[in-house]
């Protein structure tokens, strides 16, 4: 075992998979250049090393290119991993990620394919409304994505290379507070963790649950599943005993896990950083509407970010993300019902 940041972890995985099949490939702005930092959150740095310029490619300041690179690249046989110095550049891809990379499989009878991955830093950090998006319910909308949220850094190595082997296009959704690694954010989470030094993968479609529970099921991803854990642990002094439920992959999405804890619970509250109106928390309460209602003993409790554009104030920053706070005191009044 060895013992990662989930930018280390990440990392390994890309490096373990470029090592093992010659079509792999990373791109992106500043991916490894010299007194760069190997992309915004130094999971590249050093790779130019190993694997020379022909397979890491720095990029101009041109997302759009990036996005028409990676399809084109990989409908020719190649597995593109590219990078985003900020999700919120995914707004500049939208016609080759939704109308390209997304259909092409579905419009050529499964005789195209298109193996590329798009990792994309998210979550709010103090930068302001245009890099502090989470971006991921636009993208679950899609038919022909695969949408990913890896937490830990053992999800974010086995997940990344499930992606990387994943011959459909993969969007990967990772929280700048979860990095660790070099690059030091304020308000940074520790996410080490024990990684195995072998090869493995993570399926997709399979929840981790956190933490078990019979009170109050609570299902909430990257940074938000911390901020629920901590919340968990602060409910449990009180005897209120919460569920706590990653899901790691919102497509595919893992509704048993969800339901087989609601059979114990009863409850539901779905915790993330993107906005409250369709979010995919929206999805998910929906799903248990229409097909386990009657599992439910009180209505589905959303935490969300309000409405609004994220503020650059700090202050109004912490007030519109959702903290365990907030949390605690929501999953209290859910479980008087």
């Amino acid at each position: 075992m060895a013992v990662l940041s989930i930018a280390e972890a990440l990392k390994r995985a890309i490096q373990e998979e470029m090592r093992a099949d010659p079509t792999v490939f990373v791109m992106g702005e500043d991916e490894d250049i010299p007194g760069g930092m190997g992309g915004a959150f130094t999971v590249t740095k050093g790779l130019a090393d190993e694997f020379g310029f022909e397979r890491v490619i720095n990029t101009p300041i041109s997302e759009i290119l990036i996005a028409g690179a990676c399809v084109g690249a990989a409908m020719a046989g190649m597995r593109p991993v590219a990078d985003l110095q900020y999700g919120d550049f995914l707004f500049c891809m939208m016609d080759q990620l939704v109308n390209q990379a997304a259909k092409m499989c579905y419009m050529s009878n499964g005789q195209v394919k298109v193996p590329m991955v798009m990792r994309a830093p998210c979550g709010a950090t103090n930068r302001g409304a245009q890099h502090a998006q989470s971006l991921e319910s636009y993208f679950t909308h899609v038919p022909g994505l695969k949408v990913i949220c890896p937490s830990t850094a053992y999800d974010a190595k086995g997940m990344m290379k499930q992606a990387i082997r994943d011959d459909n296009p993969v969007l990967v959704f990772e929280h700048k507070l979860l990095y660790g690694g070099n690059r030091k954010e304020a308000g940074q989470l520790n996410a080490v963790g024990e990684v195995p030094e072998e090869d493995y993968t993570v399926p997709f479609g399979k929840a981790a649950v956190r933490r078990a529970g019979g009170d109050i099921t609570i299902v909430a991803n990257l940074l938000m599943c911390y901020k629920a854990l901590e919340a968990a642990e602060v409910l449990e002094r009180e005897g209120i005993h919460c569920e706590v439920i990653d899901p790691r992959s919102l497509v595919p999405f893992d509704y048993e896990t969800v339901l087989a804890s609601l059979e114990k619970t009863g409850k539901l509250m779905i915790v993330h950083e993107d906005h409250y109106n369709c979010g995919w928390g929206a999805q998910l309460a929906s799903y248990v509407a229409e097909q386990a209602i009657t599992l439910l003993d009180a209505p589905v409790v959303r935490i969300a970010t309000p409405d609004v554009p994220i503020p650059f104030s700090p202050p109004l920053e912490r007030f519109v993300i959702p903290s365990a706070e907030r949390i605690a005191q929501a999953a209290r009044e859910l479980a008087k019902l």
